[in-house]
């Protein structure tokens, strides 16, 4: 019985570790992102500056538009569509968010924190993480809140 009840206490232990919020997100970034009042959303990469999107794109520098097709799987069909399609984005003019899915074998949905000043147009990653399909802004800030995006691995991009 002792055995069974350390089990189960070990258990317990590393289940309430891996819920913990172990969000690489620092707290000046989180602070800016919840601020839902600064951002607007964007609904196509022709709005978004060029070294934003190129940090989402596939393999080949494409990202396709929200709606269009896009290579869903692993096994491709059509070699000219994009491996990612962008779900939507968010900008205050320096602070991007865009969410974005994948495709392939494990298809999977990714948002993408970037700062991009428009004086020298660089962008840089402030954070990614993935999760399930976010409708919009406002769900993004909901699992954010509830720590429903993994930031944990370095999935591929």
């Amino acid at each position: 019985m002792h055995r069974l009840n350390t089990c189960l206490l070990v258990s317990l232990v590393m289940w309430a570790v891996g819920c913990a919020d172990s969000s690489k997100l620092s707290a000046e970034h989180r602070r800016v992102l919840q601020d839902a009042s600064r951002f607007h959303e964007v609904h196509a990469t022709t709005n978004l500056p060029p070294a934003v999107v190129a940090l989402c794109r596939d393999d080949d520098g494409r990202l396709a538009e929200p709606g269009q097709k896009w290579e869903v799987t692993d096994v491709i069909t059509d070699a000219t569509l994009p491996r990612k399609r962008l779900i939507w984005a968010a900008t205050d003019g320096e602070y991007f968010v865009i969410h974005y899915e994948r495709g392939g074998r494990g298809h999977g949905f990714h948002v993408l924190v970037a700062t991009c000043q428009p004086k020298d147009g660089d962008a840089k990653v402030v954070w990614r993480a993935v999760g399930s399909q976010l409708k919009d802004y406002s769900a993004f800030l909901a699992a954010l809140e509830k720590n429903e995006l993994d930031d944990r691995l370095e999935y591929a991009h």
